[in-house]
Order: structure tokens, then sequence, then C-alpha cells
């Protein structure tokens, strides 16, 4: 199977459930992205409710416009208490590589999740058929950097919009991966 066909499934980890993005996820997401803080490396401001619906919207069509890139958005939520912690996504083109990238609410930083779910989806790629995982990290951004790190991405000579691109051709992951069988309901 190619990545680019791959449909997005909900993924668990011994933590987490990756569920796939929709648009009901937008009021629930709001707070948890409205700190400041989360956009000190990525840009713009934190998002209004009306904002994260237009764009979720956009987002949980599952693919660009064109057609031409598969885009695959999860929310993290917790197993135990089942609140949103972040997201994690990835963008797949028609070669077979994907961009990727993770948000972790302020609240729930320093506690692995982000390197749980990055690991989790980078490694459900991996086994859809994607051959490259890159991710675009701002150079003074250390915890995504240490997070690149541990997925095994290593910083390459190139730069997009003045970030490092960071990949990784190979699975390595770092936390545990997704438990039982990822699929529709796992």
């Amino acid at each position: 199977m190619s990545g680019r066909d791959a449909r997005i499934v909900t993924v668990r980890t011994r933590r987490l459930v990756l569920e796939p993005l929709t648009v009901e996820h937008a009021r629930e997401a709001v707070d948890l992205l409205s700190a400041p803080s989360l956009h000190e490396f990525i840009g713009g401001e934190p998002p209004t409710l009306r904002d994260l619906v237009e764009r979720y919207g956009r987002q949980s069509v599952g693919h660009s416009p064109d057609g031409t890139e598969r885009r695959l958005n999860w929310m993290l939520r917790h197993r135990t208490d089942g609140f949103l912690v972040g997201t994690v996504q990835a963008t797949v083109r028609d070669d077979d590589r994907a961009d990727i990238a993770w948000v972790v609410g302020e609240p729930h930083q320093r506690r692995g999740y982000g390197t749980e779910a990055a690991s989790a989806m980078t490694s459900w790629l991996f086994a859809t058929g994607v051959v490259e995982v890159a991710a675009m990290i701002h150079p003074g951004n250390r915890p995504s950097e240490a997070l690149a790190r541990t997925l095994g991405l290593v910083p390459t000579d190139r730069t997009v919009d003045g970030e490092r691109v960071w990949s990784a051709t190979t699975a390595r992951p770092a936390a545990p991966g997704p438990t039982g069988r990822a699929g529709p309901g796992s």
C-alpha cells in the first residue's frame, strides 16, 4: 500500500488515543490551543472557536484542494481522563514522503505525550508505505528538536521558511507504539 493511499484510522498508545480530526473537536480544542506560548515558534495568534471550526472543516477533508496530498490530522485524547492533550498531523505527498508536526497543550507538556503520539503516528506512517518523514523545526525550539531526535529524525542542511528540516527514512519508535490492531474502531 502507498502511504498516500492510507486512510486515517484511530491509533491507540499506552496513554493516548489518536482520534481522526473532526469539526466537533473545535469547541474542546480552543482552550487547549489558547496559550500564546504555543505560537512562539509557529507564529500566529491563539485561534478563536470560529477559526478552529473553519480550519478543522478544511483539515478533516483529508486531502489538499488539488488532491495531490493526503492530510492526516489527529487529536490526542488521554485514555484515562478523556481530556484532549494535543494534536499530530502528517501531509503525505505523491512520492510517499510525509511532513509531520505536533502540538501539545501547555498544561500537558513535559509528560512525554508529544513523543508518544508522534512515535505512534510515525510508526503508522511507515507501516502504510511512507518512505520518509520530515519535520520543520524553528532553530530555537529545543523541545521539538529533542522530540525529533527521539523519533530518529536528524537535522538536514535544508530550511523552509526559516525552519530547519529534520528527516528520517526508517522508523525508530521512541515510545510504546499502537496497542492492538490499528484500524477503524481500534
